[in-house]
């Protein structure tokens, strides 16, 4: 079934087809027909599937149909998310779809001046998409009634569990009316959320997209096992070998971002980090340079890993295994999105370990090791220009046709 066999505003084709959106992909096409006929929707699917649009192109039909003119503050549907760049990314999918309709979007975060948001609400807003503190702020002013919402998104659920948003969540009910509609939306799932979820909607749709793999079949995904200090040899060589790939770095805190840019600074590769002591206008602009290429190496902290959708992305390297195995998922979802393909590297040190057997228990089968002899081993440490540098390549190559073998042996 394609987008134009859809019953929905021609206005929202009409942008469909001018972003290239033919036909909709799993999630969509299961969710978007429930959505379409007023039911509440607990949405799972793996990152990069487009649950975005899933929920957007619905909402924005839906609004159209209905009175939208807003008197004064009136929000028709909020949508809340755990991080400001989530925000500002999904505000900008509504107003893409939405290019043609009459409807009214704000993207709603901290971290900046609020006299223009202000401005922009004092005037209706019909979709608000928006972190939990700036809008409580702007709701406590006055600046915004909730009392009219039709559709209330949480998106990335698991992840605002996570931040110590539960109460938030529950305080934004007492603003909505009684009768709403409640959509859930996330990559991963477990018991606090599916409670979350069955205590304040009607009786949800439970849509599910490959559960028994969380990870994107477009991503391979392999790790290398490096002693904690060494890690940075690995990754300057990984850079230098890939030279012009836009590859996203992930650590475990502010401190090792800052820390491991610094290390590829003296070795004379440029970087951009990305972590929550930033300020708001820095992080937007190094978040696009790195979209547009002008960096193609960022350093991040998991205040990216969620829902940001990068282009492009040729590896993800894990320079740190993320804590919580869940985060593991939405860190290589950043890469092998859409159709496009990818690759996911990490380094995993002997303290490492008992992560990387929690996140493969997670994921249900083991990452592929990628072996490195001591030569190897040691030539990396002692890089130079002059060293030839096709290993990790190689070793990429091999452990690529390593899994494809397996995968022909498991359809036999």
């Amino acid at each position: 079934m394609k987008f134009e066999q859809y019953n929905i505003s021609s206005l929202i084709k009409q942008s469909l087809e001018e972003l290239g959106f033919r036909k909709p992909t799993d999630i969509q096409f299961k969710a978007i027909p429930s959505i379409l006929k007023g039911d509440d929707v607990l949405g799972i699917a793996q990152t990069g599937t487009g649950k975005t649009a899933a929920f957007a192109i619905p909402i924005l039909h839906l609004l159209m149909r209905r009175s939208h003119h807003n008197k004064y503050n009136q929000v028709k549907c909020l949508v809340m998310v755990p991080t400001r760049e989530l925000a500002m990314q999904i505000a900008q999918v509504f107003k893409d779809l939405g290019k043609y309709t009459d409807l009214t979007i704000l993207g709603l975060v901290g971290g900046v001046d609020q006299a223009p948001q202000i401005k922009k609400l004092d005037k209706g807003v019909d979709i608000l998409i928006a972190t939990p503190g700036r809008m409580f702020d702007l709701v406590s002013q006055k600046h915004i009634d909730l009392s009219r919402v039709d559709v209330l998104v949480l998106d990335e659920a698991d992840h605002m569990l996570d931040l110590g948003f539960i109460k938030d969540i529950r305080d934004v009910l007492r603003y909505l009316p009684s009768r709403h509609q409640t959509l859930f939306f996330s990559a991963t799932i477990d018991e606090k959320i599916k409670d979350l979820a069955y205590s304040i909607v009607r009786n949800p749709i439970r849509i599910q997209i490959s559960p028994k793999d969380p990870v994107s079949k477009n991503v391979t995904h392999s790790v290398a096992h490096v002693a904690m200090d060494d890690k940075r040899f690995f990754l300057e060589r990984l850079i230098k070998e890939f030279e012009g790939q836009k590859i996203l770095v992930f650590v475990r805190t502010k401190v090792r971002a800052e820390r491991v840019f610094a290390a590829m600074q003296r070795v004379g590769i440029e970087t951009l980090t990305m972590h929550g002591d930033k300020e708001q206008a820095d992080r937007l602009k190094v978040m696009n340079d790195f979209k547009m290429g002008k960096v193609n190496v960022l350093i991040a902290t998991d205040v990216s890993a969620r829902g940001i959708d990068i282009q492009g992305v040729d590896y993800v390297v894990n320079y740190d295994l993320p804590d919580v195995p869940e985060n593991y998922v939405h860190r290589v979802g950043r890469t092998g999105r859409g159709v496009l393909k990818g690759k996911a590297i990490s380094f995993c040190s002997p303290e490492e370990l008992p992560v990387l057997e929690a996140i493969q228990a997670y994921i249900g089968k083991p990452v592929s090791v990628m072996t490195i002899d001591k030569t190897e081993y040691l030539e990396t440490i002692t890089f130079t220009e002059e060293t030839p540098n096709d290993n990790w390549q190689k070793m990429l190559d091999e452990d690529e046709q390593e899994m494809g073998q397996k995968r022909k042996k498991k359809k036999k």
